[in-house]
Formats: structure tokens, sequence, C-alpha cells
């Protein structure tokens, strides 16, 4: 007869979120829920610490089913470019305006891929960029400034 081997890692992390998930679940259980036509402000926690719990309930039964596997070499180029383009974002875009900071953002993000070449990614930002305006500006209607006041226009 065979035995069930859990990977500790996994395992671990599963009951974390099972632990966590259940603490917030009480905790939300104090607030009013509501019904889901007229929620709450307890309601969208317990909706979210049950997923928590869920989510490590599937955790834990892959733990049993897979051992775990060696973690590969860190991708420094994606964290030295993914991780700077939504700070750069956030720090111009009340200077430069949604549609330069967005731009500029996509090109900083676009370099994490070592495919990428300067003229692809002039053109994806610029795609991106278009296609974030036209969904946020006009189809949406949300009150972007689209060029800041550090441009002068």
């Amino acid at each position: 007869m065979k035995s069930v081997r859990f990977d500790r890692t996994n395992a671990l992390c599963g009951a974390l979120f099972i632990l966590l998930g259940l603490f917030f679940v009480v905790q939300s259980l104090d607030l009013e829920l509501g019904t889901a036509f007229r929620m709450g402000p307890g309601y969208f926690p317990l909706v979210l610490a049950c997923v928590l719990v869920l989510f490590g309930l599937i955790i834990v039964v892959q733990s049993a089913r897979v051992e775990h596997e060696g973690v590969g070499p860190i991708a420094w180029r994606g964290l030295m470019f993914i991780l700077p383009a939504p700070i750069v974002f956030g720090m111009t875009v009340r200077g430069l305006g949604f549609v330069p900071a967005l731009f500029l953002a996509a090109m900083i993000a676009s370099f994490a891929s070592s495919r990428m070449t300067p003229l692809l990614s002039v053109l994806l930002s610029a795609v991106l960029t278009l296609f974030s305006v036209l969904v946020f500006s006009y189809g949406l209607g949300l009150p972007f400034r689209s060029f800041g006041p550090w441009l002068g226009f």
C-alpha cells in the first residue's frame, strides 16, 4: 500500500491560507452581511475570505499529489523592467498626464522580453495607449487628464 506524501512547502502554504481565511471569516461575521442584491459591509470580505480558504484547500490537496519542483533561475530582466513600470506611471501621471505616462510605462515594461526591439516596443506602447484611452476616457468616460502640466499644452 502506498503512503500519501505531502510536499511540506505547499502544505504549509495551503494551511496558512486556510488559517488566514478562517480568521477573516470570523472577523467579517461581526459586520452586517446583507444579501447578494443588497450587500452589507461584511459581505465582500466574507466572500474573499471563503475564496482564500478554498484556495488553501486546493493547495493542500495538490501538495499530496505533486512533489515540489525546485525554484528555477530568477528572471532578473523581468524584475528590472516590470517592477519599475507601474512606479514610473504613478510618479508621472499627474505631471505628464495619462497618455504620456501610460506610453512610458508600457515602453519600460515591454523591454522585459529579450526579443523586444525598439521599433516593436514603440508600436506596442502606442497601441496599448490608444486602446486604454479609448476604453477609459471615451468608453467609460473617466475624467483623466490626457496631457499634464509638465508638457505645457
